[in-house]
């Protein structure tokens, strides 16, 4: 990064001037700033959560659209995603074949728990922010194992502590609620996941200038199909 230009201060130019665009990728890691850098997509916030969710129908109706390799050579030299998905790392939700999209329609970031850390937060601010990306999904599922182990306690090695530490905050909200307390808690983290993204000053001040909607969605891993959470 520019050795003038702090992390910090990107925050808060994002948050002050995102509306005119002030930041693009430049050539290796340098940041070069300009009046029409940040990426316009035709396409309204609800529009683009739509175009998600009718791909989730497209999908569990077994009528997906045909992969378009042409579509790999027009993306190849720039990109302008119309949403982005916060996902579990789970092998079994893969985002671009469960929402029928192909290149370069959607950003995904995947991490077990689907949970907003910082690094997540980061990548997603440069997928709205930059890439122009007008809804992000924080996308839970069914059986959850990261959930689950959270919910149990589980005594774990390495770093996979943190991932848990991150998910119990959600899961805090939903342990006195009836019903299945897996569905409960995976659901609970998935609405404070949305929480905590939301206070991102990037993402907030898209939000305020209705550039972006950040919402919660569940997967479930025996029909395929995605429900609204919030």
């Amino acid at each position: 990064m520019n050795k003038n230009f702090s992390r910090r201060n990107l925050l808060k130019l994002g948050a002050a001037t995102v509306g005119t665009g002030v930041v693009t990728a430049g050539l290796g890691s340098e940041l070069v700033f300009s009046p029409k850098a940040v990426a316009t997509n035709d396409i309204s916030p609800d529009k683009a959560l739509k175009e998600l969710l009718s791909g989730n129908e497209r999908f569990v109706k077994r009528k997906r659209k045909d992969l378009n390799y042409q579509r790999l050579v027009e993306v190849a030299k720039t990109q302008k995603p119309f949403a982005s998905i916060l996902g579990c790392a789970d092998s079994r939700v893969p985002s671009e074949i469960i929402f029928d999209q192909g290149f370069g329609d959607l950003f995904v970031c995947r991490v077990a728990g689907n949970i907003a850390i910082p690094e997540e937060i980061g990548s997603l601010e440069f997928g709205s922010l930059v890439l122009g990306s007008k809804v992000i999904m924080v996308l839970g599922h069914k059986r959850c194992g990261a959930v689950d182990a959270t919910i149990k306690g589980a005594q774990v090695p390495g770093y996979i502590g943190s991932l848990l530490e991150a998910i119990k905050p959600g899961i805090e909200k939903a342990k006195n609620l009836p019903g299945d307390k897996l569905e409960n808690c995976s659901k609970a983290n998935v609405v404070a996941q949305v929480e905590k993204l939301k206070k991102s000053p990037v993402l907030a001040q898209l939000i305020a200038d209705k550039k972006l909607i950040v919402v919660g969605g569940y997967y479930d891993l025996d029909t395929g199909r995605v429900t609204m959470l919030s």
